[in-house]
């Protein structure tokens, strides 16, 4: 079900509005509007109060850091089916979820993601303590597998990003095609490994809080 942006915004802002640490899960499928949602939700919280939370008080920290290196992924055979729930270190993902919900240092630090060079970024991501809402997004939030299972119990609330599939195709390939593939091997990856994926993710659509269409801008998630 689609909700209004403002909506979107007053619903993340009461998630901290007791002065206690969350954390704003978003999910969905490839290109689904994830990044762009929580990149937007990100910029309207980071304005003051009444409507945002203020400046420092919100950080985003997407999932995307914890994919493993293609070093590891072709120590372990994996480099075809990068972007799989077993590509990513889900226990390192769950082990900063954690860290965060404690509350505890002042500064914690987490990867992120280049797409240029397609690889993590270790300790590029700074989250300082004034930080009441953090927003992560990713792909397997809500996946009930044993190494992925723990993350659900350490978000707030997971949203749920839903698209067309033909124009979340078309997004998918476009952004291939920018980050460096040809056409061909855009299409190729985008209908066999990340639709495998995205099939996977469909099935948890029913584990989420609330389900709402694309993001705000053009830009896949």
């Amino acid at each position: 079900m689609t909700r209004t942006f403002p909506a979107l915004v007053a619903r993340a802002r009461r998630l901290a509005g007791d002065g206690r640490r969350a954390v704003l899960g978003i999910t969905g499928p490839p290109a689904a509007g994830k990044t762009t949602l929580a990149t937007e939700l990100v910029r309207a919280l980071s304005a003051g109060p009444p409507d945002g939370l203020g400046p420092g008080r919100v950080a985003h920290v997407p999932m995307d850091g914890f994919h493993l290196a293609d070093v590891e992924l072709d120590r372990l055979g994996l480099r075809d089916r990068k972007g799989a729930p077993d590509t990513f270190d889900a226990y390192g993902y769950a082990n900063l979820l954690r860290r965060l919900h404690e509350d505890r240092d002042e500064m914690i630090y987490a990867p992120g993601f280049e797409r240029l060079l397609e690889q993590p970024v270790a300790g590029s991501i700074g989250v300082p303590r004034s930080a009441r809402l953090i927003v992560t997004e990713g792909n397997y939030l809500l996946l009930d597998e044993p190494r992925w299972a723990p993350v659900r119990a350490l978000l707030t609330e997971v949203w749920y990003t839903d698209l067309d599939d033909g124009e979340r195709l078309r997004r998918l390939v476009d952004r291939h095609v920018r980050f460096g593939k040809t056409p061909d091997a855009a299409v190729a990856w985008a209908t066999g490994t990340d639709e495998r994926n995205a099939e996977v993710i469909k099935a948890t659509r029913d584990r989420a809080d609330l389900i709402i269409g694309s993001g705000p801008g053009t830009d896949p998630g």
